[in-house]
């Protein structure tokens, strides 16, 4: 099957956000060609000339450089068989169309939408597959003459042979059949001589020496269409895979209800693209063995078409922000910083300019509460115990912590020990706390579990060692006495 030269493509029409589905479709096409050291060509579809945009271009562009695929041929980079927009090709589309034409293989088609939807409703009404029935196949010049002076402007449909089966093999879903007579003729060119997606694609495809087209299961209905196309214009199709819809939690098509469906909305809320790209990967997608964390080098050696499942996948927010945490904690803090900047901004934590040394500050908050967050936005659900100047308690049981008969010998000495520190940092806040529960002849949590409550309000967190330096000395004992004043 893959003993030939590789050359798959991914060819986004660029009419919104860069959707979630679509960066799998393009994650594995890239990865086959990838691993076969195959070719992976960019083309944009944008003959949808009325929701088209440079912009959404753009985002589709960026968030495939974000992710780390990048591609061989296409738009910015060129190719020997470009151009690589589809609006940029409307000649080649139109050899084509006149060759079919020619040939007696499409038609001008004249009739207008009512009198479509008459008919669909008709076949409806009947119980029939909805499908054109062919009235302007064979019309004589006089008609034809007549509907241009009534100043119809047509379609040019594609006539498909009836009582055919049209059958391909399909990576993921082996042997496909469908019946041509329920496929009927349909447009390849629409009244505006605009080429449609089913027509366009195929050309392109063809003379672009694509072998392999991965592409999200709702295309499967389009396939038939491409064969028959595809055989008409003397072109050999291409091995087509169909990979699985991808579904929300509740098992119903994913959309914005289930949370962001855009890959740039998820690159904005902090997460890393490695941690998206494995879990893409992981979309229908499943590894010979156990494993979980692949990087790209890894995946491109594991990748196989062999292994994507026919059943859709779950987008699954709580495995996605599992497979994040993890990759978060092995950043560096800097990174996570900066992430996490325009968050605690929004958040109202910090201004718009950061001096170098709240800057070295922040980034020591951060590398504190890593371990915490699945991604950067997280930050400001954990931060606040950094910035408050009033401790509130997290429930009544740490305010209970407080009532506790050694509780102030506890504070009393850790205050004394606090003023007297040349520095505060965290060795010497940390001999602190050892020196306490030594002095008191007291257990560890009879110690540190008072005085995380009374400077953060909580039972848990990070270090408190780290947090005591981090928060100062000043504002430490300042918490302490606003603490105690509410007990």
């Amino acid at each position: 099957m893959l003993q030939q030269d590789i050359r798959v493509r991914f060819a986004p029409s660029p009419t919104g956000p860069f959707h979630i589905g679509g960066a799998r479709s393009a994650l594995f096409n890239w990865l086959l060609a990838k691993k076969y050291n195959g070719r992976f060509i960019m083309r944009i579809e944008d003959t949808d000339l009325e929701r088209s945009t440079k912009e959404s271009e753009k985002n589709i562009k960026d968030a495939l450089k974000w992710l780390g695929i990048t591609w061989d041929e296409g738009t910015d980079v060129g190719g020997e068989y470009g151009p690589y927009r589809q609006t940029e090709r409307l000649d080649t589309y139109r050899t084509y169309t006149n060759q079919l034409l020619n040939e007696g293989r499409a038609y001008h088609c004249y009739c207008s939408e009512a009198e479509l939807d008459e008919e669909r409703q008709l076949q409806s009404d009947k119980g029939e597959t909805p499908h054109y029935g062919g009235k302007c196949l064979h019309l004589t010049q006089e008609e034809k003459d007549n509907f241009i002076a009534q100043g119809r402007k047509p379609t040019v449909r594609f006539h498909v042979q009836e009582n055919k089966q049209i059958i391909f093999k399909d990576m993921v879903r082996d042997t496909v059949s469908f019946d041509s007579n329920g496929v009927g003729d349909f447009v390849i060119v629409k009244s505006d001589g605009i080429p449609v997606y089913n027509y366009a694609v195929v050309i392109d495809d063809a003379l672009m020496k694509i072998t392999h087209v991965i592409r999200g299961e709702e295309h499967l209905s389009n396939t038939p269409r491409q064969i028959v196309l595809y055989e008409a214009l003397g072109f050999t199709p291409p091995t087509f895979g169909h990979i699985s819809l991808i579904l929300g939690a509740d098992r119903t098509k994913m959309s914005k209800r289930h949370g962001a469906t855009s890959v740039e909305k998820y690159r904005n809320l902090g997460y890393l693209p490695e941690a998206i790209v494995n879990f893409l990967a992981l979309l229908g997608w499943s590894p010979g063995g156990e494993k979980e964390f692949f990087s790209l080098e890894e995946l491109i050696e594991e990748f196989s078409m062999d292994r994507v499942a026919k059943n859709p996948a779950v987008f699954d927010v709580d495995k996605l922000n599992f497979i994040s945490a993890q990759y978060i904690k092995k950043a560096t803090p800097e990174v996570i910083t900066e992430l996490a900047l325009p968050h605690l901004r929004q958040a109202g934590y910090i201004g718009e300019e950061l001096s170098a040394k709240d800057r070295e500050w922040l980034t020591q908050v951060v590398a504190l509460l890593q371990e915490y967050i699945s991604y950067a936005a997280e930050i400001v659900n954990h931060i606040d115990l950094f910035f408050t100047e009033k401790v509130e308690f997290e429930n009544e049981e740490a305010a209970e912590v407080l009532r506790d008969e050694d509780v102030p010998a506890v504070i009393k000495s850790f205050c004394e020990k606090l003023q007297g520190l040349d520095v505060v940092d965290a060795p010497s806040v940390k001999a602190l706390l050892k020196s306490i529960t030594k002095e008191l002849k007291l257990g560890g949590k009879k110690v540190f579990m008072p005085l995380r409550v009374v400077v953060t309000g909580k039972m848990h967190g990070p270090d408190l060692d780290k947090v005591i330096a981090l928060i100062g000395r000043e504002k430490i004992l300042s918490r302490i006495t606003s603490t105690l004043a509410k007990i």
